[in-house]
């Protein structure tokens, strides 16, 4: 197993916002976890990458325990979290916010060759290279974000809502994306408002309500389940 989540409780002061969740990632899958506003799908994200911990439960990481662990000790462990709204650094350029994803690592010759295949999957970063991040457009910002996270050279790769904001051809091109990346070998777990989009690419699917998992299945059985239709697929 690549990745296992056991039991997690998340509190924010009285508020349980998860309740014993448990799911797992094996190598090479998509898997996503959908659900309404306040579901706790962030959470449960932000949680696996350290940046909160839970109150009871576990974290593991190919066998490893994680869930105590500092979050930039978790990104040099492989996993890495391109989170809710992009969170590029605006003053820095193009290359730089590449560069600051690669902060963990000292094998410079590998880094510049990271850098080199991000250009090459994002080949309008490369034309912007020396532009400052926040001059560009959304589009260009969630894949400079999603670059950076690569540039981490991630085992899973935790993405928040990376179709959030998008005009729809550039959703396309984002989950056209993040199908490139799976099929380069990286697992990919997908927190996304789009279920009809991160149903169609996931190999297997998690439904959060209020901080429980309610449902669970194949992407194209969760995409056949009329509850799953009437609350998120709009039918």
């Amino acid at each position: 197993m690549l990745l296992e989540v056991k039991d997690l409780n998340v509190y924010y002061g009285a508020i349980h916002a998860l309740q014993g969740i448990s799911f797992d990632l094996e190598e090479g899958e998509i898997v996503t976890l959908i659900g309404a506003n306040g579901a706790g799908k962030s959470t449960t994200l932000k949680t696996i990458s350290g940046l909160l911990r839970p109150r009871t439960g576990t974290v593991r990481l190919r066998g490893e325990d994680l869930t105590s662990m500092p979050a930039q000790n978790i990104v040099k462990r492989g996993m890495v979290h391109v989170p809710e709204g992009r969170k590029i650094f605006a003053p820095l350029t193009v290359q730089e916010n590449l560069e600051m994803g690669a902060y963990t690592r000292k094998d410079k010759a590998e880094i510049e060759g990271n850098m080199a295949r991000a250009f090459k999957s994002f080949p309008r970063l490369k034309e912007r290279m020396n532009q400052l991040g926040g001059t560009l457009s959304g589009g260009e910002q969630q894949m400079l974000a999603i670059g950076r996270g690569l540039m981490a050279q991630p085992k899973v790769l935790l993405l928040d809502e990376p179709s959030m904001g998008l005009a729809p051809i550039l959703v396309e091109e984002i989950f056209a994306i993040i199908k490139a990346i799976n099929a380069e070998g990286v697992s990919v777990l997908l927190v996304e408002q789009n279920a009809l989009m991160a149903l169609s690419i996931a190999h297997r699917g998690y439904v959060l309500e209020t901080g429980t998992i309610m449902l669970s299945g194949t992407g194209q059985e969760l995409l056949e389940n009329p509850r799953v239709q009437s609350a998120y697929l709009g039918h």
